[in-house]
């Protein structure tokens, strides 16, 4: 039973949080187990609290808990999303066109490669200049309007491609930008210095309901046809990421330039469907987006089939759980030694804390332990100058660094003993041997450090990270370490027996706004009944109103 792996598992936390980094990283053994690769791709988690026996129960928790199983699962299109009904299939999403995924006997794959040829199609028309707007003249900027998963997986690729010298080139005389937040503010933003003769605007809604982004599309449209004088322009300069034909049809969207995707994809997981694949094609080509699937189902293969003990996504994940559950630990630092992933951290929030913030088990029983950790970071070394003072004197919080051994811009100065890459990776080297290991009293004396600034200067260390090196950003390594991303999400909820793949959080949330809008409709207009609101925002509510 998976009860009592658990509890073997729990059984080691005294002795880990007794044993300091500095006496596991001792063992040369150990830590060369602890060092696993993946082709180039490299997972060193020497500097975890964990020895070899903690990681032999670990691996038998996963055994118990069924991760292997449910693994097999998910990849064979077995409705695991059980409160939904639901496959869940983003594998299928990177799949080479001659796999095979059944759902309900029926092979996914050629579908999703239809919609894969015809934003190539579409997105090399549009490149071409073959495909032009309402006064004809080439489509060169696109604008992106979606929130969520709808937006910040597919913001997070544009943005490490953005200097990948391939995808700049392809990319060279065109715009991409992102409108996600219903604040009129990013409205402005987000059209300021567009010209709408040039303007392509994709909106990506399944349902083609989501409040925000439907009135942020209506928002955009209105501009479209104030600029361009006729409401005709809206075949030109707007497509759909949608299932939801009838509403596209009538918000005046050509449905041959309509892109689906299914309800087997979830939002975080789905910036390999229509949702990211259109936007990404449009601004850097369709060759350099296939390459990032490619890296995905590279990492699909590799953890479907590489042994416990060389899994990355499932070691990472056990890892996560150990540190969360089991130790105790809240947070989660993700710091990614590279400019290029500036927006990754920002979806690994919501990939991580939206699929395994819940409070209950598969059969609705209270989950005896805690879930999920407050994920956040920024690239190095920029975060070493906000936040690492707390990460090294003051909290315990696990870290995962994240580096490449190239720069998709290399720099190096005469006269400078080390290239720009070179300063920046020596941090990536040194801060988890900082974290680790600490500096001790004894050693700040031998060095001659006076006696009063000696407690203030001591590092206690013992503070765990693993680090993950990869070649370089490129469309293929992004396409695994993304991917790497997801299955450990995924791994942490299976051993937790959690639903990883719904999101019920955030339903109650948006059930209360819908009926504020409501009330402030009416406010606006003159009088209305406030009753239903407790007190304290009634209060709120009449401030805000004030004129």
């Amino acid at each position: 039973m998976a009860a009592a792996a658990w509890s073997d598992v729990v059984g080691q936390a005294a002795k880990m949080k007794a044993t300091h980094l500095r006496t596991l990283m001792a063992d040369q053994a150990r830590n060369e187990s602890m060092y696993v690769t993946n082709g180039p791709m490299v997972l060193d988690y020497c500097r975890q609290k964990v020895d070899a026996e903690t990681m032999s129960k670990l691996f038998t928790l996963a055994e118990k808990a069924g991760v292997e199983e449910k693994k097999q699962k998910m990849f064979s299109g077995v409705k695991i999303n059980e409160t939904e009904g639901r496959p869940v299939l983003h594998c299928a999403l990177r799949a080479p066109r001659d796999a095979t995924i059944n759902v309900d006997g029926e092979n996914v794959v050629p579908e999703v490669w239809k919609v894969l040829d015809a934003m190539k199609g579409f997105s090399d028309k549009v490149r071409s200049g073959e495909a032009k707007g309402f006064t004809g003249k080439p489509l060169t900027d696109v604008l992106c309007i979606g929130i969520g998963g709808s937006y910040l997986g597919v913001e997070f690729v544009f943005e490490a491609l953005r200097t990948h010298p391939e995808a700049a080139a392809a990319a060279q005389g065109r715009r991409l930008r992102f409108l996600a937040n219903v604040d009129p503010i990013d409205v402005k933003r987000a059209l300021e210095g567009l010209n709408a003769e040039t303007t392509l605007v994709v909106v990506v809604s399944k349902t083609f309901t989501t409040a925000e982004t439907m009135l942020n599309a209506k928002t955009v449209k209105a501009w479209l046809i104030k600029e361009l004088g006729s409401p005709d322009c809206v075949a030109k300069h707007i497509v759909a990421c949608s299932t939801a034909l009838p509403k596209t049809e009538e918000f005046g969207i050509d449905s041959n330039n309509v892109f689906g995707f299914w309800d087997w994809v979830g939002g975080r997981f789905s910036c390999w469907s229509a949702v990211g694949v259109l936007a990404l094609s449009l601004q850097y080509g369709f060759p350099i987006v296939e390459q990032f699937l490619q890296g995905g189902h590279a990492m699909d293969e590799h953890f479907l089939k590489a042994a416990p003990a060389q899994n990355m996504p499932l070691i990472m994940g056990l890892l996560s759980v150990w540190n969360c559950s089991v130790l105790g630990h809240e947070g989660c630092a993700v710091l990614p030694y590279c400019q290029a992933l500036v927006r990754f951290v920002p979806h690994i929030q919501q990939l991580d804390m939206e699929s395994n913030g819940k409070r209950v088990r598969m059969d609705g029983s209270e989950v005896p332990t805690s879930t999920g950790a407050i994920y956040f970071g920024e690239p190095g070394t920029n975060g070493q100058h906000s936040f690492y003072q707390l990460m090294h004197q003051g909290r315990e919080i696990p870290a995962e660094f994240i580096g490449f051994s190239n720069s998709q811009n290399p720099v190096e100065l005469p006269g400078e003993p080390v290239s720009n890459h070179d300063e920046l990776m020596s941090n990536f080297f040194a801060q988890p041997d900082a974290l680790a290991l600490g500096k001790t009293a004894d050693e700040l004396k031998a060095e001659g450090v006076p006696e009063k600034l000696i407690a203030h200067k001591t590092f206690p260390g013992n503070r765990q990270s693993l680090s993950l090196l990869l070649p370089v950003v490129n469309p293929y390594w992004l396409g695994q370490l993304l991917a790497l991303y997801e299955h450990r999400t995924a791994v942490q909820g299976w051993l937790w027996d959690i639903n990883s793949f719904d999101q019920w959080g955030v339903e109650l949330g948006k059930v209360l706004a819908k009926e504020v809008r409501t009330y402030l409709g009416a406010a606006r207009q003159g009088a209305a009944d406030d009753s239903k609101f407790v007190s304290p925002t009634k209060k709120l509510l009449a401030k805000y109103l004030e004129k």
